[in-house]
């Protein structure tokens, strides 16, 4: 058994990454639909959106049973702000509550959150030890290599993260400098881990895609869990196929491209129920484009299909697709 957050977890434990406009409800959904994710984490949240009352941030906060366990995932600068924050979200019970110190992305860098707080380890640490003394649920951490190729320090700031009451972290084999380029280097996610000094679970997160890939990280690293994000995009059964190889060593076949079909009309039928048809079909263009990754000529087609507003057209056109084969 592996434990992260407090929860006791089975051998091999897959976790959903957040991802800002992907992991919502719906895309949660048909994860756990196909089966295989051990743990779920939320879209980031706001904590400023939370302390002004933002619409959209509270609507990020509600989880249903069938998704547990799940974290909900926040961000911000200012530790009073990440505190109230906390205090909000632990209402909405989640099973525990994770801290972003690890988006790249620069309107968020900018203000000094995300992996913006790599350049500010005190602040960092400062934020963390509040977060945890305000709440009592578990609290958990996801965070990169370091800011750039020179300040990679990811094995330092874990040393300290481990000492403020955190029960997990989870690390992005990149640093901010990559954002989402390049090769995710694993090596120092393994030094973590095999860091005495370090006695919380470890859980590794990037470029895996596949149930080999999983299986060789799982044994090279020693973590205690794996993180996916952009492979699971369009893709919302491969924690089911890694799940199968890891505890049976069978590879699963991909699904055909009918069955592909048949999947996105699923997650668009989903995605209208939860956020009304417009919203709901402008949701799904970002997995359409995964779903549907290498078709041969289909360009006219996708372009149709990623331009279409609704929800009559959006099936005949995935139907067509379907006939086409």
């Amino acid at each position: 058994m592996r434990k992260f957050a407090n929860l006791e977890l089975s051998n091999y434990p897959l976790f959903l990454a957040p991802m800002e406009d992907v992991t919502d409800s719906t895309f949660r959904y048909m994860c756990k639909l196909f089966g295989g994710v051990d743990v779920m984490i939320t879209e980031f949240v706001s904590s400023d959106g939370l302390v002004h009352n933002a619409k959209k941030s509270f609507q990020k906060l509600n989880i249903q049973d069938y998704e547990r366990p799940i974290g909900i995932q926040i961000y911000g600068h200012i530790p009073e702000r990440m505190i109230e924050a906390a205090k909000i979200v632990e209402e909405y019970n989640p099973d525990f509550i994770d801290i972003n110190f690890g988006c790249p992305v620069k309107k968020i860098v900018n203000r000094g959150a995300g992996s913006g707080m790599l350049k500010n380890i005190p602040l960092l640490i400062e934020i963390t030890e509040k977060v945890v003394a305000s709440v009592k649920k578990p609290v958990t951490v996801k965070t990169r290599l370091g800011w750039d190729e020179s300040s990679k320090n990811i094995v330092e700031v874990a040393q300290l993260l481990n000492n403020t009451g955190i029960t997990g972290l989870t690390i992005h084999g990149r640093t901010r400098s990559q954002m989402y380029t390049g090769k995710a280097d694993w090596t120092l996610i393994g030094e973590v881990r095999k860091n005495p000094l370090v006695t919380i679970p470890i859980i590794g997160n990037g470029d895996i895609n596949n149930p080999i890939q999983a299986k060789e990280h799982f044994e090279k690293y020693q973590v205690d869990g794996i993180m996916i994000g952009r492979a699971s995009i369009g893709r919302p059964w491969i924690f089911k196929h890694i799940h199968h190889y890891l505890h049976t060593g069978e590879l699963l076949p991909e699904p055909t491209i009918i069955e592909k079909v048949e999947i996105a009309k699923s997650h668009l039928l989903k995605a209208v129920e939860d956020k009304g048809e417009r919203s709901g079909i402008l949701s799904m263009r970002r997995h359409y484009v995964h779903y549907f990754k290498g078709i041969e000529h289909s360009k006219e087609w996708r372009i149709k299909l990623l331009t279409s507003t609704s929800l009559a057209e959006n099936i005949k056109l995935l139907d067509e697709l379907k006939n086409r084969i």
